[in-house]
């Protein structure tokens, strides 16, 4: 039996969103397993989908990634190969599996050709084009982006012939039990009481992403009047997001109801909190991510990257900022019309539908 192999690693949140090719590949290939090599911290990402065979965890980093993962991958036959990263590594280790192909079988993706130039083949180069190895360059690479109104699900499903599909994330029964346990410790089960989660930082490398704690907190207030006080929020975010949620908290101020979510989880323990909100506030980022394959509703603000690439599948809503500059993936984007008055009312919108229609 041939496999596909799936080379995706880079951002958690990128891992993540990339799952909605598999209920497409199970379609088209029913009889070949796929094999899922990414980082050993998006492992858990991806190893508890029903549709990935196999998760083999390397560091593309390491020196020695190609020489691992190969070795891991010794016993497959392989019937596709899908490059979806930029890194030499993943594109050196492309082309070292190349000629494990079955008669007939297809590398789709990047690579990295003879002479160590790094390509992509191009079935992809819908996807490619616009990124750091795009054959137009950067500036050209910026502009196809900006443009582009395709989803990255759509994106992928049309460079792989599939249909596109759902992401999804499954939780195990250890991360559930410390979300219910984290609630339940914190008094969250009040009838009547919505929570909502405010990610609203981005990590270290866009601070054009986050929306500024002064504005995130007015929004909460806003969002706590114009429900006379009955809803709470959770503050959440990544080790980086851990000045600036003390920060938050002290805008926040003891007249609103709200608990610190923490902010050194595992990537399943905090998909496990995220899922039992009943609105997610986020940049884009992974909590972003989590939602959409939890089915979660949510409210995301994009500045410098691309709100036409995010499906949310009916459960959420988008608001782009309306600057120049948006889209332009600049680390100092402006952030300006990301306002109160226009992050306020999708929110009370999807707390009154309430958790029905989530589609689990």
């Amino acid at each position: 039996m041939s496999s596909i192999v799936v080379l995706k690693t880079g951002a958690l949140g990128d891992v993540l969103r990339t799952t909605s090719i598999l209920p497409g590949l199970a379609a088209a290939h029913p009889r070949a397993p796929v094999v899922w090599v990414t980082a050993p911290e998006a492992v858990d990402l991806v190893r508890g989908h029903p549709l990935v065979a196999r998760v083999v965890a390397a560091d593309p980093a390491r020196d020695d990634f190609v020489e691992r993962a190969t070795g891991e991958l010794r016993d497959e036959d392989l019937e596709r190969i899908l490059s979806f990263d930029d890194e030499r590594n993943v594109c050196r280790l492309a082309s070292h599996l190349r000629p494990r192909l079955v008669s007939g079988g297809v590398l789709s993706g990047a690579y990295e050709d003879t002479e160590g130039a790094l390509r992509y083949t191009q079935d992809t180069a819908p996807w490619f084009d616009m990124g750091l190895l795009s054959v137009h360059g950067i500036e050209r690479a910026d502009e196809l982006k900006r443009c582009n109104t395709a989803s990255h699900p759509g994106i992928f499903a049309a460079m792989l012939g599939i249909e596109p599909g759902p992401t999804r994330l499954e939780l195990t029964d250890a991360a559930r039990a410390g979300a219910a346990r984290f609630f339940e410790a914190h008094r969250m089960g009040e009838a009547g009481v919505p929570w909502v989660g405010l990610n609203t930082g981005a990590g270290g490398r866009w601070a054009s992403k986050r929306l500024p704690v002064d504005r995130t907190a007015r929004l909460a207030r806003t969002i706590s009047e114009a429900r006379g006080g009955r809803v709470g929020f959770v503050l959440l975010g990544g080790p980086a997001e851990a000045e600036r949620n003390v920060r938050l908290a002290a805008e926040l101020g003891p007249d609103l109801r709200w608990i610190d979510g923490g902010v050194d989880h595992g990537v399943l323990e905090f998909a496990a909190l995220v899922d039992r909100l009943d609105v997610l506030l986020s940049s884009d980022s992974l909590a972003l991510h989590v939602a959409v394959a939890r089915r979660v509703p949510v409210v995301c603000f994009f500045a410098p990257t691309s709100a036409a690439e995010i499906e949310l599948y009916g459960l959420g809503t988008k608001v782009a900022s309306t600057a120049p500059d948006a889209c332009s993936y600049r680390p100092d984007a402006d952030t300006s019309t990301l306002t109160v008055e226009r992050l306020a009312p999708p929110v009370l919108e999807w707390l009154e539908r309430g958790r029905s229609g989530r589609g689990r």
